[in-house]
């Protein structure tokens, strides 16, 4: 697909967009059916229509092509057959495979079958493995393969025939585009359940669904295209359910007010750190950085006495407090008071800090005594590994920690292969059980709220992967609470505007070269970005 927009979502929606499961994709199209009086078979032949625009917008040159259609016996199906009849229509070379038999076919997909056939187009029946077999060879000299077997209602893993369709597809090394959904993935979890197809541009039909922006499952989409069918924006913004939505550009500008001429430091919120420990004195550095390029009008780090001189010295733009620590210059609990003297609007605490017995009993002391919001990220959710429900929100104080993968695992008592299987699941069950706003971080980090919504961030970038990154973005969400948004729209933009710094400073320095500090010094660059972008919700093309 040279020339391809290869941006992660395209969409012509500027608020934020919701991402639906399976039983709320249907409550909405009843809601289109029943109350706006849409017929299904409009809503069909519109899905069609829409995801040959996209192709058309994505693909240089798709009539010249030749395409295979495969499709399965219900909504899915009937879409692709839209699609074959739109694309031959075109002047395209189209060839069409019904991977179940004929009668199987029914309802408003029957219809589009029909309109099909009324172009005399070739349609091979392959419900059987001998004629799969013949089938495939076929689809492999095509230039282009649209998947339209499965959509939304799938749930268990496909197996046997279904399972040998898919792998034949990918096998074919052919580009494929997906209707709605690679067909195999479940609508409902991020996690691949089985044979799954491996689409080069998947164009999704009225909303984003949770596989297409959650990894694992997000790897197999490629290209994410939004395709409005015509389900009225209210019928999908009003579903009942856990809120799971997509953090757009045009949301995160939204949460940046314009800074009034008479503005003082004291009004732009007081962030005070805790952070560093001999050896990790960085940590605390980037913590500050972090804290201070996103607008945060005063910041103190406050670290161990050994190591002050050197925090002191990396950044001038902060101030330091000195903390009683171990020879080894790590915090101990006689520090606290001396943390909850500071004055401070946001308490952010645990870049740096290292582990250990005295550090526990310090972050575990700070949390429980100090009254003002904080946010807690690396060893300071380390200090609740052996008892996590000790790590609660509520009681007026908003708590919101940072962890990793690996900290979530430790956290959660699950495996790190679990956690990055079921992140969607991981964040929100730990956010609501525990009453915490849980920032997941790591490919498409996730915003969870105690409520059960959760937040999908999709800017950053595979060279955000290197030390102290999340070091940056504690300060980041610090500051922004600081500067007076909700826990979730402080996390929320504060990912958003992580993730673009990191993009900005990859193209400066390249995912490779790309260092924290290069991510830091770009957060005043993203946030001019963000204000002065007005071209598209998502910084992309966007769809109609």
């Amino acid at each position: 697909m040279e020339g391809a927009d290869d941006s992660p979502l395209s969409s012509a929606r500027h608020d934020m967009m919701r991402v639906l499961t399976t039983v709320q994709m249907q409550a909405a199209d009843r809601a289109a059916i029943d109350t706006a009086g849409i017929p299904s078979i409009v809503l069909m032949e519109n899905a069609g229509r829409q995801v040959v625009a996209a192709m058309e917008r994505q693909i240089p040159d798709l009539y010249d092509q030749r395409i295979a259609v495969v499709c399965g016996k219900g909504h899915n199906g009937g879409d692709g057959f839209v699609v074959a009849r739109l694309l031959a229509t075109g002047g395209a070379e189209v060839s069409v495979c019904l991977a179940v038999p004929e009668t199987a076919v029914r309802g408003d997909a029957r219809l589009t079958l029909t309109a099909l056939r009324a172009l005399d187009l070739d349609v091979t029946t392959a419900a059987e493995p001998d004629a799969w077999a013949a089938c495939v060879s076929q689809i492999a000299q095509a230039d282009l393969i649209v998947d339209a077997l499965f959509g939304t209602g799938l749930s268990r893993p496909l197996t046997g025939h279904w399972a040998d369709v898919v792998h034949g597809l990918n096998a074919t090394g052919v580009p494929i585009v997906s209707v709605d959904l690679p067909s195999g993935l479940s609508a409902d979890t991020g996690a691949i359940i089985g044979a799954t197809v491996d689409a080069t541009l998947t164009v999704t039909l009225g909303a984003p669904k949770v596989p297409l922006l959650v990894p694992p499952a997000a790897t197999r989409v490629g290209v994410l295209a939004v395709a409005d069918i015509g389900i009225p924006e209210s019928a999908i913004d009003t579903v009942s359910g856990p809120r799971t939505e997509v953090i757009t550009t045009e949301w995160a500008r939204e949460q940046i007010e314009p800074r009034p001429d008479e503005l003082h430091k004291g009004e732009c919120g007081r962030v005070l750190i805790v952070a560093g420990s001999t050896g990790k004195t960085g940590a605390a550095r980037l913590a500050g950085a972090g804290a201070l390029r996103s607008g945060a009008g005063l910041v103190t780090v406050a670290t161990p006495r050994i190591c002050q001189d050197v925090v002191s010295a990396l950044m001038p733009e902060y101030m330091t407090v000195g903390l009683d620590s171990t020879p080894a210059g790590m915090v101990v609990v006689s520090a606290v008071d001396a943390v909850l003297a500071e004055r401070c609007d946001v308490l952010a605490i645990g870049p740096g800090l290292g582990q250990g017995p005295e550090v526990r009993e310090a972050v575990r002391a700070l949390v429980a005594r100090s009254t003002v919001p904080l946010v807690l990220d690396a060893d300071a959710i380390n200090a609740f590994i052996d008892d996590p429900q000790a790590l609660v929100g509520g009681s007026g104080r908003d708590v919101i920690v940072t962890p990793h993968p690996g900290e979530m695992a430790r956290l959660t008592e699950h495996t790190i292969e679990y956690v990055q299987e079921h992140r969607l699941e991981v964040a929100r069950e730990l956010a609501t059980s525990q009453q915490l706003y849980v920032v997941l971080k790591g490919a498409r980090t996730l915003v969870a709220a105690p409520d059960g919504g959760v937040l999908i961030n999709v800017t950053g970038n595979p060279g955000m992967a290197t030390g102290g990154t999340g070091d940056v973005l504690t300060g980041v969400v610090a500051a922004w609470l600081a500067q007076g948004l909700d826990a979730q729209a402080a996390c929320g933009l504060a990912v958003h505007l992580h993730g673009l710094a990191g993009d900005l400073a990859a193209d400066v320095h390249g995912e490779v070269g790309m260092i924290a500090s290069d991510l830091a010094g770009q957060l005043g660059a993203a946030v001019q970005r963000l204000t002065a972008d007005h071209a598209s919700p998502l910084g992309v093309a966007g769809a109609p």
